[in-house]
């Protein structure tokens, strides 16, 4: 088997795609924020290292800024017919359109509503930017209203509204925050992976005394965790009190009605298969919750017996190929809302949780996945999908599930004492092979937006 490299948005290194071939000259569809171009890969015997991988990213960059610049020179010629042109080197065209502004900059062709902009100035009296929090009231905004006056310079654009007010925009921060701008890009930046191409990565796990003690290693350990989904700390005592400790150097513990931090063996204290000595197929965890939890955290106390391993499966890479292979199953799975359901009747816990959503979460502007909720053991009654789609969705659903299962997307991990593995369960599915003897794990739940939070206070995009 061959590899190959696929580059989404390389400008800005989003998203990176691997997928197997025979030995042959592919030509591959590279999307960027500022121009599109196909450019051939040639197959390379074995898998690709992260610094190959990264040297190759780097000199298909520089194809594209070198194919965005002859676009641009292209493009002069029609300049002309644009109401106001900036002659400058940035070549920024911009036009006033009955109801909107086109602005051609950087080769990206940009449309603007005129609410939207009004809404959207940065002004001292319409935004507060020590807070940052918008002063000005939307709903006060004329919905018809067009300004009476523009401009650009290098770097800005200026519009004078009609009451006299002038906003001033910065042309990247237009051309960033734009829908065109934004559907070419990912929210995310992330590896798809499967077994071999996470293990040829190499991703370092985190040392335990630098983890509690330099941000830089934490900086490092949630950067490999938002582009893999999973990420390890080396080295922890083999305590609850540790693994607290480590997961609040990360999020805020979330907790549920398995308590704050959970401590179990396989004696089925609650109604759950987890508590068992049983094998788990790949899942995610609370899809019955509206909200699933967003990171969970293991941590093998021990275990004396054998067997146990830990199954981990990167489910936005499953979901990708579904995706390039059969996009009308794509949009079953992303559109039709399923319920999960948990029942629990024991004398001392007593539950019932409804979660709805579709199997796969997209962001509707780019189609970008950035959640995926697969549990066939808690999935309900199928009640919410009409007959005439019922078959095509459980045809959808055995293609995600035939991907999720190939065995090269399978990652085992042995987890012992002193390892402590932190799951994006909005990402990545978990399971274990059945066991024997006494094994003891501990854990929790983390709330997603804290996590996310910390990795931005961080300097990381998340």
């Amino acid at each position: 088997m061959l590899t190959i490299l696929y580059v989404s948005s390389l400008r800005n290194r989003r998203e990176v795609k691997f997928h197997t071939c025979q030995n042959r000259t592919q030509e591959l569809e590279v999307p960027d924020r500022l121009a599109r171009c196909k450019i051939s890969a040639l197959c390379a015997r074995g898998f690709l290292s992260l610094q190959v991988t990264m040297a190759l990213i780097r000199m298909l960059a520089r194809y594209v800024h070198l194919n965005q610049g002859l676009k641009c020179l292209g493009a002069s010629s029609q300049s002309k017919r644009l109401q106001h042109t900036a002659t400058h080197s940035s070549s920024c065209n911009y036009q006033l359109l009955p109801d909107c502004l086109e602005l051609n900059y950087g080769g990206l062709v940009m449309h603007f509503d005129y609410v939207w902009l009004r809404d959207h100035c940065r002004s001292a009296s319409c935004y507060n930017s020590k807070t940052n929090q918008r002063n000005l009231d939307t709903a006060s905004i004329d919905l018809n209203i067009r300004p009476l006056k523009s401009r650009v310079d290098e770097n800005n654009l200026f519009l004078t509204w009609p009451d006299g007010h002038m906003t001033r925009y910065n042309l990247t921060w237009l051309a960033q925050n734009s829908y065109e701008g934004q559907k070419r890009s990912a929210m995310q930046p992330r590896i798809l992976w499967n077994a071999d191409i996470y293990s040829s990565a190499k991703v370092p796990s985190a040392s335990w005394d630098k983890f509690m003690s330099c941000d830089e290693e934490l900086k490092n350990f949630l950067s490999n965790f938002l582009l893999y989904g999973i990420a390890f700390v080396e080295g922890a005592p083999p305590t609850l009190e540790a693994t607290e400790t480590a997961t609040q150097r990360v999020s805020l513990i979330r907790e549920t009605m398995y308590g704050r931090m959970w401590n179990f063996t396989s004696d089925f204290s609650r109604g759950d298969t987890a508590y068992t000595k049983l094998a788990l197929d790949r899942h995610t965890d609370t899809s019955y919750f509206q909200e699933p939890c967003g990171i969970q955290v293991f941590h093998c106390l021990r275990h004396e017996g054998t067997g146990g391993r830990t199954l981990l499966v990167d489910g936005f890479h499953a979901a990708d190929a579904v995706l390039q292979r059969t996009p009308e199953n794509f949009e079953l799975l992303s559109h039709v809302p399923i319920k999960h359901e948990y029942v629990e009747n024991l004398s001392e816990h007593r539950n019932h949780m409804i979660g709805i959503g579709p199997v796969l979460n997209v962001y509707p502007w780019n189609n970008e996945v950035y959640m995926i909720r697969y549990n066939n053991y808690d999935r309900s009654v199928i009640n919410t999908v009409p007959h005439d789609v019922v078959r095509r969705w459980y045809t959808a659903h055995r293609q995600l599930s035939a991907e999720l299962r190939r065995p090269d997307n399978e990652l085992w991990v042995k987890l012992k004492p002193g390892k402590v593995l932190f799951i994006d369960n909005w990402r990545v599915l978990h399971g274990r092979e059945s066991f024997t003897g006494l094994r003891q794990l501990c854990g929790c739940y983390l709330t997603r937006d804290d996590v996310l939070n910390t990795a931005r206070s961080l300097g990381l995009q998340a």
